[in-house]
């Protein structure tokens, strides 16, 4: 830029021209001082123009400048330099800003492409989303993890840029359409399991009235299987809403409580009666089972009178014993009936003690059966008929015998 004249020049009347490859061209006028100032003031204007063109290619080289904008402004240069007031290399700068140009443009396909391609992405991003949400809306039945899951997809959704406005309404509009029918459904179904809740809650409502009014009975064994038939309907209803759920199962579970403690206590004292009892027939027994039938028939008669009298009143005995001590007892009776006939048969009916003092007990039973009656005491009455019956055996059986 040091030699003014190799790229401009200054005529006699001041006119200032420009030197191009299609020849000179006028670019202004100079009056204020000599030609060489002249050429310096319009290279000057020129040097400006090549300081806002390394500037643009700087930038597109750094990438740094917006693509597009920096084609613009190499366009809008280029336009302008054919008109424009400077004095330099107007062709040598023309030649860089078409260069520059084609820079510009390929870096301007390349944004193109890079924000086609982001708002493929995007629109695929959120087109992912839409139909997730989709798929949540019509099949999702984990409520709490479906909702959560529906509010990060929102949040998501957010963050998306990129994708034109008309598709970006009709996506919003599906994924909107997807949560509000997801809540609908939600709400329907709350709606229903509230239902059903309420339904739970009439009829455990009613397995409580019923328990409770069993936990005061006596009757052991069928409340007992009610008990455990209730227990079973109890488990097979539906649940009622948590708090009257709980409320009803502590009244139901007390009720039931309630009776089987009764029970196992009024169980507890029985066995223990049972056990005593069972103690007192041993020793019956082994009494009876100790006595020499042989030496004294009479004595062994009276033996097993008095051993069946405590027998009956000695009361019931476990059942898993009973059935062994009927056994014994039975044998002990036999031993001794087979003693007394035996007996019997030496004497005569008439001279025979032991008929004479069992026609005797016959009469005392008889007798004892009469004052029952006249009493009215059922309980006497019975005894007295078990006694009776059981004299008039032996004596029969003693009677046959001799």
């Amino acid at each position: 830029m040091n030699d003014w004249t190799a790229f401009g020049r200054v005529d006699a009347d001041g006119t200032v021209y420009v030197k191009t490859a299609e020849g000179d061209r006028v670019v202004g006028s100079w009056q204020a001082g000599t030609p060489e100032e002249g050429l310096a003031h319009f290279a000057r204007r020129f040097a400006d123009l090549v300081t806002e063109v390394d500037l643009v290619e700087a930038r597109l080289k750094s990438g740094a400048a917006d693509a597009p904008h920096a084609l613009a402004t190499v366009k809008r240069l280029r336009t302008q330099l054919d008109e424009a007031h400077v004095v330099g290399d107007i062709d040598g700068l023309a030649a860089r800003l078409d260069r520059l140009a084609g820079v510009a443009d390929e870096k301007a396909g390349e944004a193109r492409a890079a924000r086609e391609a982001a708002r493929g992405e995007a629109l695929a991003r959120k087109t992912a989303l839409v139909e997730e949400a989709e798929a949540i809306a019509a099949d999702a039945t984990g409520w709490k993890t479906a909702g959560d899951r529906l509010k990060e997809i929102l949040d998501e959704w957010k963050t998306i840029r990129g994708v034109d406005k008309k598709t970006d309404g009709e996506l919003w509009k599906r994924f909107a359409a997807a949560r509000d029918g997801f809540t609908r459904r939600r709400g329907a179904h709350f709606a229903a399991l509230d239902g059903q809740r309420k339904q739970a809650q009439t009829a455990k409502e009613e397995l409580v009235k019923e328990a409770e009014s069993l936990a005061e009975s006596t009757e052991w064994s069928t409340t007992a299987n009610r008990l455990k038939e209730l227990m079973t309907e109890w488990k097979a209803a539906p649940r009622a809403a948590k708090e009257a759920e709980q409320r009803l199962w502590e009244r139901f579970r007390a009720a039931q409580d309630s009776f089987f403690t009764r029970r196992s206590e009024v169980f507890s004292a029985r066995d223990a009666e049972y056990k005593g009892n069972l103690e007192k027939k041993q020793a019956i027994l082994t009494d009876l089972e100790a006595v020499d039938v042989d030496a004294d028939p009479r004595a062994a008669q009276n033996k097993l009178r008095d051993a069946q009298a405590a027998w009956h009143d000695a009361g019931r005995v476990p059942r898993e014993t009973a059935a062994s001590l009927d056994r014994r007892w039975r044998a002990a009776e036999e031993r001794i009936r087979v003693a007394m006939d035996s007996a019997w048969r030496k004497t005569t009916p008439q001279d025979n003690p032991l008929l004479q003092q069992m026609r005797e007990q016959v009469a005392e039973a008889e007798e004892k059966l009469a004052r029952a009656q006249a009493a009215g005491d059922s309980r006497r009455i019975k005894e007295a008929e078990q006694a009776l019956s059981s004299k008039k055996q032996f004596l029969a059986l003693a009677e046959q015998a001799n």
